[in-house]
């Protein structure tokens, strides 16, 4: 199978099972998705959505976290990944926002990278969850099933690669939801550690169970 065909196989079926579908992060504004995009870094989802209603019930916008202390932080978001961390990113970024912005957050890709603790993953996430933009944002999940389903070749050894490959074969309308079934499909069924190869509807696809295959 060529790769463009196993995009369009690959692409079908993911917008007839999932036509509609977003991040589970949950947030009330593009500051707050970006908060909990930045927290959610090596973190799970679900935890994100257990601290973020607390800190968000206090700091829900740039102006009032960017008037706390990293250490005012903690009482909400110590159960993450590199609390400490995060807390001094979350307060410098909201403190450059107010500064450089107004306390909105910019929809521009070097303006979202100039801002503490923000990756280009990060700013892929919020182009295209808060403002539409066909980005795609390569984490660990979109990474690992992009090479398994034989999406991109083995020499996209990095994020950024795997992100380039990836938006030269997908339609740009289709980039944004994407990045979502990428994602949702290595969360829960080509998990890491033990895929669910027996309940995966790609696997007729998978490179990994069909002989010969050079992908």
């Amino acid at each position: 199978m060529k790769r463009e065909e196993r995009y369009k196989a690959v692409l079908d079926y993911f917008e007839r099972q999932m036509p509609e579908v977003s991040t589970e992060l949950e947030f009330g504004s593009v500051f707050q998705l970006l908060v909990a995009t930045i927290l959610s870094a090596q973190c799970t989802d679900k935890r994100i959505n257990q601290v973020t209603p607390g800190l968000f019930s206090h700091l829900p916008d740039a102006r009032s976290m960017a008037q706390v202390e990293p250490d005012d932080l903690l009482e909400y978001i110590g159960s993450v990944s590199y609390p400490n961390a995060k807390a001094r990113h979350l307060v410098a970024m909201a403190r450059a926002l107010v500064e450089r912005h107004g306390g909105e957050v910019p929809a521009d890709m070097n303006q979202l990278l100039d801002l503490p603790g923000v990756g280009r993953k990060t700013a892929n996430v919020v182009r295209a969850v808060a403002f539409g933009q066909s980005t795609m944002a390569v984490d660990t999940h979109v990474y690992r099933v992009s090479h398994r389903l034989g999406l991109v070749p083995s020499s996209d050894n990095t994020p950024l690669k795997v992100e380039r490959t990836l938006m030269k074969h997908i339609p740009a309308p289709l980039v944004p939801r994407a990045h979502h079934w990428l994602l949702l499909h290595g969360r829960y069924v080509c998990t890491s550690q033990r895929p669910k190869c027996g309940k995966c509807n790609l696997s007729a696809l998978c490179p990994r169970l069909l002989e010969g295959s050079r992908l």
